[in-house]
């Protein structure tokens, strides 16, 4: 029984990162190259603007086995469509719609705008979100 408390105590979650290539990239870099702490379990996909991100591949990333799935909004910073925050906003609330009809918690996906200078904020984001997620977990939610 030992063994499987510090299996679970060491566990870190699976976060898939959808990131843009001009914006919350570089702050992810910068996070990386600053050798601030996120667990090593994070992955980063670069997609060219959040507003392109389809629900589907939310429910995609969750079935293949990652815990939670973080989108890392190109806010108002956007180049390419002025509207980015709201059709974000509506992928988003779709996709957690989209987990909820399997019966996976919505919480499993979270979402915030990250800059291009935004390593701190990204780094508090993983670890908040790991939080939650181990949180689902311990409940039986996750």
């Amino acid at each position: 029984m030992q063994g499987m408390e510090q299996k679970d105590k060491d566990y870190r979650p699976r976060i898939l990162v959808f990131s843009t290539n001009n914006i919350s990239d570089p702050g992810i870099d910068l996070a990386g190259s600053s050798h601030m702490d996120y667990s090593p379990a994070v992955v980063v996909i670069t997609v060219p603007c959040s507003s392109g991100i389809k629900p589907e591949w939310v429910l995609y990333a969750i079935e293949k086995g990652f815990d939670g799935v973080f989108i890392a909004a190109d806010g108002t910073d956007c180049a390419y469509l002025p509207d980015c925050v709201d059709r974000t906003g509506r992928i988003a609330t779709r996709a957690q719609e989209l987990l909820a009809g399997k019966g996976i918690d919505p919480q499993r996906l979270r979402m915030a705008a990250i800059c291009s200078v935004c390593a701190e904020p990204f780094t508090s984001q993983m670890r908040q979100f790991g939080d939650t997620l181990l949180k689902l977990r311990s409940s039986g939610k996750g």
